[in-house]
Parts: structure tokens; sequence; C-alpha cells
């Protein structure tokens, strides 16, 4: 097989300058793999997610988690449909959907404080950590939740 080389020579450099850029980004932890850029702050943080009756509901139960530091950002969906099974019968109804950026380590207390004030007798309070991010956000997260 016959390469051109000015073809490879501009593979060669293309690949050289993604990965000076990568480096050059800051002081950002990496791991290669896969590909994958990971923050330093993996893990650290998490997303939680809760459904309420009305977007009131959420409102409150968002002021109430800030006010308590156990979270830094709440994102209000006013209006999701859920179809769900409950006591053998398809249920389907209006919600508002809470999107809760939170530290990890706080999510058990988190999910306490929506047990306690939420209006459902089994509320939906589930999370997943955030592998990577803005480095930024995820600071401002960890200096909002302590």
């Amino acid at each position: 097989m016959i390469v051109n080389s000015s073809v490879l020579i501009s593979a060669i450099l293309l690949s050289f300058s993604r990965r000076l850029g990568v480096l050059a980004m800051g002081d950002i932890s990496f791991t290669s793999t896969n590909n994958t850029i990971s923050s330093k702050y993996s893990g650290i943080h998490s997303i939680a997610y809760v459904t309420t009756p009305t977007e009131d509901v959420a409102k409150k139960l968002a002021h109430g988690l800030i006010s308590e530091k156990l979270a830094a950002c709440i994102n209000i969906v006013p209006k999701i449909t859920s179809i769900y099974l409950w006591e053998g019968k398809v249920n389907e109804d209006n919600e508002a959907m809470m999107i809760i950026k939170t530290k990890t380590s706080k999510v058990d207390d988190l999910t306490h404080y929506i047990k306690k004030n939420h209006p459902y007798s089994v509320c939906e309070v589930i999370s997943t950590k955030i592998d990577n991010g803005n480095e930024a956000y995820l600071k401002w997260v960890d200096e909002s939740v302590p």
C-alpha cells in the first residue's frame, strides 16, 4: 500500500496538536481509557431526580434543599407526563421534575429531606454520579454544598 506522505504527515500533526491542546487546558486530571477525559472531580458530585405532583411543591422542596445546603442548584421542569404501575394499576399523571446538583456525599441527607417533606408516600429520589463536566461549575458546587 502506498501512502501519500503529506497525508501521513498531516495525520501525525493533527494527532499531536490535539494532544497538545488537551495538555494546555490546565489543571484537569486525565485518564486515557477509551479516549475519555475525566475531571479530578469524577464521582464527587451527583445529579438527583425527584418528581413532584406540582411545580409549587417542587419549588418549596428546592428552596428547602438550597437553604439546608444539600444542593447547589435545582432545575425544575414544570410539566412532564409520568406513566407508571402503582398498586396493580397503570397510572398517567402530570408532574414536575427536579434536577438536583449536589455532592455524592450529600445524597443520603438529600433523600431523607425529600422523604420527610414530600407529599407522596413513596417519592422518587434517584441519583447518578457525575463523571466529568465543566470543572469551574463542579468547583462551584463544592463551594455551595459544604
